[in-house]
């Protein structure tokens, strides 16, 4: 590429060829191959000779945030009842590109023992601008829930009206994605038997906009609903933390913006964020996630007894306990996952 540059440099009009010779000199080592940066007017581009396998990771992730965000008709009740598995959609090879784009991955804390007998509700933080680590451990076969928990089916909790959308509905019902309603809990929850586990993103679209790179600041202080409903169907709960994903956007905010936010999703129940991102051949913005690993921690379950109708003590009780479980797990490990630990602390709102 230089060689060529440089036989027809008189092709470029004033700098432009200075300008490009020395950021195509520029070139950045990798253990899996050589990279040659290029940037203009601040924008940092990605390299030509990026391999393939990288540029398929990188489509995945932008495939996987317009399908989500893009989209019944068909069975509309499917959702509120556990939808309808596909063990041939999770398997798609598109799931393992995102995995390694990132990458995702799936840590067991000591003592994170499902019994098979029994319901689990996974309580998951932070949300993110997008969910990707849970995504990938509930709802595909490439985040390694099944290694670490065979015995049992898995669901994830997502927005109803994001059922209302054609196409990407039909994708996440096949996924194990189900309605955020109580009728819709309560039916993974008090399946007889046992063997099922429901991942809810507590913070939902609130704690979104508060994702930036670096802050972990959580809804959870008045959200207790999900208690409820664990106590009342005797559901075990586990904390679930996942480091780094608040570290794949930043984004616009502001004290007036994020007042016409607050409202904006008060009406259309979605979060109305601006994100930063990257795009497909330069890093500095964009509608695609940025490359940073997540690491997801599955906490110890909380022993839960079955109470149809807790009172606002049971539950009060069982809040708080797992507050302190879920602290308890950030903490032992910030050390292992996120940089510069010491700096970094949980904040609940």
């Amino acid at each position: 590429m230089l060689y060529l540059l440089h036989k027809y440099k008189k092709l470029f009009v004033g700098n432009t060829y200075q300008f490009l010779f020395v950021h195509l000199c520029e070139v950045k080592g990798s253990k899996k191959y050589s990279t040659i940066r290029m940037e203009l007017l601040g924008i940092k581009f990605a390299p030509l000779n990026v391999p393939l396998e990288r540029r398929l990771q990188t489509l995945a992730a932008a495939a996987w945030l317009v399908t989500f965000t893009v989209g019944g008709i068909i069975d509309r009740h499917a959702a509120e009842t556990g939808g309808r598995i596909s063990p041939w959609a999770r398997s798609w090879k598109w799931w393992k590109y995102l995995k390694d784009y990132f990458p995702l991955q799936c840590v067991k804390s000591d003592g994170a023992i499902l019994d098979p007998n029994k319901n689990y509700l996974f309580g998951c933080f932070p949300h993110g601008v997008m969910p990707s680590g849970i995504f990938s451990l509930l709802n595909t076969n490439y985040g390694g829930f099944d290694e670490y928990f065979p015995h049992h089916e898995r669901y994830l909790v997502t927005l109803s009206e994001q059922f209302m959308l054609p196409f990407s509905r039909e994708l996440m019902l096949s996924l194990g994605g189900v309605a955020s309603s109580v009728k819709s809990i309560e039916y993974i929850l008090g399946k007889p038997g046992g063997g099922n586990v429901l991942g809810i993103t507590v913070g939902g679209a609130k704690e979104s906009l508060n994702s930036k790179p670096g802050i972990y600041r959580i809804v959870l202080r008045r959200r207790k609903g999900f208690v409820k409903l664990a106590l009342r169907n005797g559901a075990r709960l586990v904390p679930v933390f996942s480091f780094g994903q608040n570290d794949l956007f930043d984004q616009l905010d502001g004290p007036r913006l994020r007042r016409f936010q607050e409202a904006l999703r008060k009406w259309i129940v979605i979060a109305p964020i601006i994100p930063i991102g990257r795009g497909f051949f330069q890093y500095s913005f964009g509608l695609i996630p940025r490359r940073h690993p997540v690491v997801t921690v599955v906490g110890k379950p909380i022993e839960m007894p079955k109470i149809e109708k807790p009172t606002q003590e049971d539950i009060d009780k069982y809040h708080t306990i797992f507050m302190e479980k879920l602290i308890e797990l950030f903490e032992e490990n910030k050390h292992k996952y996120l940089e510069e630990p010491e700096s970094k602390k949980l904040t609940i709102d």
